[in-house]
């Protein structure tokens, strides 16, 4: 393993200023064999930030509740770069590995977390993550705004549909307890 492929607290402070000051350049930096570990490991770092943050205004079940918060912040950049993946293959082909696609996600997300956990913040920051999810797909993954714009709006659809789809089970679950 080298030291570019090396997740370290030095290297998140790092990408976070850079993230914040010029997307644009750090997406385009980015290296052309990112792997998992970097993208993954400041997202957990971010992660684990907004769920601590988060569960100052938890006052009910706060384990059960900080749990619930750090599945899904991990986990949805998985969700969402995975639809966006599948979009991108099926609009515009395969343009770049999975790996490089869901580091832009993970970024993109993980600066935004800082701020999600204040109350109504989300009216901001899931723009804000969207559009940096944008600039990441154009600058680091070589698409034109108008692909990236195709493959995030057509996998926000879908995600919404199949969240949507989900409500029967989830309440027949729920009358089951």
């Amino acid at each position: 393993m080298t030291n570019s492929e090396r997740f370290t607290i030095g290297f998140y402070f790092q990408a976070m200023t850079r993230i914040l000051v010029s997307p644009g350049q750090f997406f385009r930096e980015l290296p052309g064999n990112v792997g998992f570990r970097q993208p993954l490991g400041f997202l957990v770092m971010s992660s684990l930030f907004f769920t601590g943050a988060s569960l100052t205004c938890i006052h009910e079940r706060p384990v059960l509740m900080g749990g619930i918060l750090l599945v899904n912040a991990i986990a949805m950049p998985f969700v969402t770069a995975g639809a966006g993946f599948v979009v991108m293959t099926m609009t515009v082909g395969k343009r770049v590995t999975f790996k490089r696609f869901f580091a832009v996600y993970a970024f993109a997300t993980g600066v935004t977390l800082l701020a999600s956990w204040i109350p109504l913040f989300v009216w901001l920051t899931e723009p804000w993550k969207w559009l940096l999810i944008a600039i990441g797909l154009v600058r680091g993954c070589g698409l034109r705004w108008l692909q990236a714009l195709t493959i995030i709006g057509c996998s926000i659809f879908v995600l919404v549909l199949f969240f949507w789809a989900l409500v029967p089970v989830i309440l027949y679950v729920k009358g089951l307890t």
